[in-house]
């Protein structure tokens, strides 16, 4: 439960960070990036191993860069499904989701450095493990 909130919250932070990096990508306000959030959060659980798989030949035949508008995809229908997220153009289309994942990766590392460790995860399981001196 507080690994989905924490996950959830750093995408969130990603999402403004998009919001502020990407031209065409705008977030109305915190709570439409925690909804929209979620809503990319189950995008990417349900719709997007479908379209990976549907997609494979593309992917195959472009050496992997398909899969750049497949992300595209899902971000647009997270932006779709949530008032107050909007993605508009084809920058923000292809740009959006590799800033997200840039920012994502920061955030939650940045607190896993600062020994913010989530309970349950795999740095609290190390860290747990590790000798103290």
């Amino acid at each position: 439960m507080m690994v989905t909130f924490f996950t959830t919250l750093a995408t969130a932070l990603s999402l403004l960070i998009v919001d502020l990096v990407v031209p065409g990508v705008n977030i109305a306000n915190f709570p439409s990036a925690l909804i929209a959030a979620l809503a990319i959060g189950l995008v990417n659980g349900s719709v997007k191993p479908v379209l990976s798989v549907l997609s494979l030949p593309l992917n195959f035949l472009s050496l992997g860069a398909f899969s750049l508008v497949v992300n595209g995809i899902c971000f647009s229908l997270a932006a779709f499904l949530v008032p107050g997220f909007r993605v508009h153009g084809l920058i923000a289309f292809l740009l959006g989701p590799v800033v997200l994942s840039f920012g994502n990766t920061f955030i939650t590392k940045y607190f896993a450095e600062r020994n913010l460790a989530l309970p349950g995860s795999q740095d609290a399981k190390n860290k747990a493990e590790l000798p103290s001196s």
